[in-house]
Formats: C-alpha cells, sequence, structure tokens
C-alpha cells in the first residue's frame, strides 16, 4: 500500500517528503540572560599590586542591583545572570589561593547569587573574571602571574585552583540554580595547562559533591572564532585539548565568547564580524566531540548593522543544537554613564542608565531592537542547571 501511495507522487516531492522527515530542527536554548559586570571594579591601578583590595562595597565594587534584577526577571523574562567577581577578594594575597576565604567577600557576593536563584528563580553562573591569573590584578587582563606556571614562584599552582574550587562548590552544592564557570578569558599561556587547571576545577567541583553545570574556558580568551586556530604566542588550539576534559556526570559545556567588532575585542561600536560564520568552525568541533557550549560573552554598538548582527547571532545558536545558552555582556550597578562595550557610547545594559552623552544606554537600544525579540518563551524554568 505505502509503494501504491509513493507511485502517486513526483519524485522530487518524494525527496522533499524525505529530506523534511529527517531535518534536524533548531537546538534548545535552556539559558538566555545578561552579564553582571562590577564585583571586580575597583583595582586596576598599572604596576601597582594591591590596590583596592579588598574594596568597599558599593564603591569600589559592587555585584547587582536587586531591582535590575527584578526587571530582567519579570519584565525580560530572562533566567540567567552571569555574575562576577575577583578571586583576588574571595582569596586575600596573604592567605593565597584555596579554601580560606574573605568572608564578607564571600556573603556579598552569596547574598547576590542568592536573590537570583533563591528569590527570582533563575540561574547564576559564578565568574571568577581572572583570566586564568591570581596575584595581581592591577593591570588585568595582562597582569598577575598564570596559575600553575611552575616557572613562576608566585604563581598559584593548579592544585591551590582545585581546591578554591572545591571549597566554593561545597558553599553552594544545595543551591541547584548555580551555575560554575571556572575562569573567565584565559589567554596567552599553553593551552595544555588550560586543560591542566578546567580539569582541576571540575574535579574539584565534583569532589564537594555538586553536581551542577560547569563551563569550561579554552585559550585565546577563550574566542569561538579562533577555537580551532593558534593564539597567543603560539599556544596550540583550544580544539586540541579541550574534547579531552572528564566529567564524571557528564554535565561540563564549553564557555565561548564572540564579540562582534573587526578585533573581537568589543570596543568598537561597529559590528564588522559576522558571528555565523565565525562560529562555523567551533560548530563543527563540538558536533563532532559531541559537546555543548554557552556563548556568555558578547555585544554590540547602538547602531543597526550591530543589532542585525547580534540578531543573528543569537539566532545561530537558536538554530545549532550545540547552544545550549547565551549571556550578553554587560550590566552591572556601578557602570553609571561609561559603556562596557562596543563604543564609548552605547552605553551598558543596566535598566535606568544613560550613555556617556546622556542619551539611552543600551539597555533601550540594543537590549530593545536585537536581544528582547530573540528571548525564547521556553527557557528552563525549574530543576538542577545542567544540559537537558
Amino acid at each position: 500500500m505505502k509503494c501504491d501511495i509513493l507511485k502517486m507522487f513526483p519524485l522530487s516531492l518524494i525527496s522533499l517528503l524525505a529530506a523534511a522527515l529527517f531535518t534536524v530542527t533548531g537546538g534548545k536554548i535552556l539559558y538566555a540572560g545578561v552579564n553582571e559586570s562590577g564585583g571586580e571594579f575597583g583595582v586596576f591601578s598599572p604596576n601597582n599590586t594591591g590596590f583596592g583590595l579588598p574594596g568597599r562595597f558599593n564603591v569600589d565594587y559592587a555585584f547587582i542591583n536587586k531591582t535590575t534584577v527584578d526587571i530582567f526577571v519579570d519584565q525580560e523574562k530572562i533566567n540567567f545572570f552571569r555574575v562576577t567577581f575577583l578571586m583576588e577578594r574571595m582569596c586575600p594575597l596573604a592567605t593565597g589561593l584555596g579554601s580560606r576565604f574573605n568572608e564578607t567577600y564571600f556573603n556579598e557576593f552569596a547574598d547576590a547569587v542568592n536573590y537570583i536563584t533563591n528569590t527570582k528563580h533563575a540561574y547564576a553562573l559564578l565568574d571568577p573574571h581572572n583570566y586564568m591569573r591570581y596575584g595581581d590584578p592591577s593591570s588585568q587582563p595582562f597582569s598577575g602571574p598564570i596559575i600553575g606556571d611552575t616557572s613562576d614562584a608566585n604563581a598559584a599552582t593548579t592544585a591551590q585552583f582545585k581546591t578554591f574550587w572545591q571549597e566554593l562548590a561545597r558553599r553552594f552544592v544545595n543551591n541547584p540554580r548555580v551555575v560554575f564557570g571556572i575562569n573567565n578569558e584565559p589567554h596567552t599561556m599553553p593551552t595544555d595547562l588550560i586543560l591542566a587547571n578546567d580539569q582541576a576545577a571540575i574535579d574539584g567541583i565534583r569532589a564537594a559533591g555538586a553536581k551542577q553545570l560547569i563551563l569550561a574556558p579554552g585559550n585565546g580568551f577563550t574566542g569561538g572564532h579562533s577555537w580551532t586556530q593558534v593564539t597567543g604566542n603560539g599556544a596550540a588550539p583550544s580544539s586540541d585539548f579541550m574534547n579531552k576534559l572528564v566529567d564524571p556526570l557528564h554535565n561540563t559545556a564549553i564557555d565561548i565568547h564572540e564579540y562582534l567588532d573587526v578585533d573581537f575585542s568589543g570596543s568598537h561600536d561597529e559590528c564588522a564580524q559576522p558571528g555565523p560564520s565565525n562560529l562555523a568552525a567551533l560548530t563543527q568541533w563540538l558536533q563532532d566531540n559531541n559537546l555543548k557550549a554557552m556563548i556568555t560573552e558578547f555585544g554590540g554598538g547602538n547602531n543597526q548593522n550591530c543589532f542585525q548582527a547580534v540578531s543573528d547571532l543569537i539566532q545561530y545558536m537558536a538554530d545549532n543544537d550545540v547552544y545550549i545558552g547565551w549571556a550578553i555582556w554587560a550590566a552591572g550597578p556601578i557602570w553609571g554613564t561609561a559603556s562596557p562595550c562596543c563604543g564609548a557610547d552605547t552605553g551598558s545594559l543596566e535598566p535606568g542608565q544613560v550613555n556617556d552623552r546622556g542619551g539611552p544606554n543600551a539597555f533601550q537600544t540594543v537590549w530593545a531592537q536585537a536581544v528582547r525579540p530573540n528571548i525564547p518563551t521556553d527557557l528552563k524554568r525549574s530543576g538542577t542547571s545542567g544540559l537537558s
């Protein structure tokens, strides 16, 4: 009977029907949201190690405005916040990287995370904003000894990094809406050392009994466009090593950043880099290795070109099932009229603020034009953070 029915249709139509049956539909975006930047503020003073440490809460640094989180969750319907902090504040230089925390700083950070997760029922990505360096944040992203660099007597060890992550994970082990981001934007270091540090963090987190999602970065500021390319100082491509990570719970995804301006820095107001084509090699690598990824930093300036580019990037992630989420850079409580991304006049994504000219900031322009129309309506709203 089936053969008789097929004879009734032209071969071209049969081919189209067959293709439709086997076409893979777009991916499932589980998490969509925004970066909350501010916990790493107040330390930039080149060649002045220790400047701004430990710092003054709500003066030198701050984590979130709770009213802002309310707006993003209740009105914008996002479910994900990447919350930055500084390891030199969490683990004071006097005691070093490890399990001894500055409890005042931790409690301030935990209050922000708990508000996002327990009060607003959204997910919070814990982000040590340190470029895989510890000891001197005065000229980040380029200052501070590289974690695990055995040639540097001042460097924290990979074992200390594991201990740090085991302690931090222990403190959030019972919060299912927490996500662990191993480190912000490693760069200019051996890629196999990043693998070792990533693996140590995963081992420490799982040793604490934490089951939540982990995000692991690569080299070259964890750029998606350069994932399969040699990066700074001739370091091997991230793709050569990051598929060797082992998580006994199979709940680790790759952490990607992808800015759309000419040099991928996020400092220019025009978008000159096409996200979809620049991510093609990464996407293929993720598919080949049965891995997932999130793009936890991207952005665009206040112009039609960038509105389209940002929208295209978000749509690309939705169309490819290796991507599970995204967070745009950046909101935060103390940006004021400054711009964290994409040109001096763009302004931050903090609702209620203006740009440096007193005009609409990125929440009123970039977010409204390019992000809001692309927020999925079926985001993950309950359960432990994970790949499904």
